[in-house]
């Protein structure tokens, strides 16, 4: 059984597999650079990447630069590990972001106290990287700058 449970379950923590649509995210965040895809027919931003626009169907899209900036739109904080990967990092933080270009981004909040987290609180992105290939990006509290209401 334990064989079983190695073979199927990873140890080392999971990375993002760039593809068709999201590779020129994955090559902008090892850049620094934090990028959308934007509808050239409606100018809305949207994330995740993805060959059509939710908004008007359209195909027709440029990867925009974002400033990276946003505010917590709510968060958990995971107390139990789904993969023994994780089990160094608890408690970890998974927070929504929403970014100052209307995006919603699913991430972490570094060097953030879980009870320090709170819906509103301005961050700003960084770009971690994790491998030759792969800049994830997370977030670090940035200077107060307004509220959203928190979710109900």
């Amino acid at each position: 059984m334990s064989d079983l449970r190695e073979s199927v379950i990873t140890r080392s923590l999971p990375l993002p597999q760039p593809g068709l649509d999201n590779a020129p995210f994955y090559e902008a965040a090892r850049r620094g650079e934090l990028r959308f895809q934007r509808c050239s027919e409606c100018g809305a931003f949207r994330h995740y990447p993805r060959p059509i626009c939710p908004a008007c169907q359209s195909t027709n899209y440029t990867w925009e630069l974002s400033s990276g900036r946003g505010v917590i739109y709510t968060w958990t904080v995971v107390h139990g590990p789904t993969l023994p990967a994780f089990q160094d990092q608890l408690p970890y933080n998974v927070v929504d972001v929403l970014l100052d270009e209307g995006v919603h981004f699913q991430s972490q909040v570094l060097d953030c106290p879980p009870g320090e987290i709170h819906a509103g609180m301005p961050v700003q992105a960084v770009f971690v990287p994790v491998s030759e290939d792969i800049t994830l990006v997370k977030f670090r509290r940035a200077g107060e700058r307004g509220s959203i209401e928190a979710p109900t």
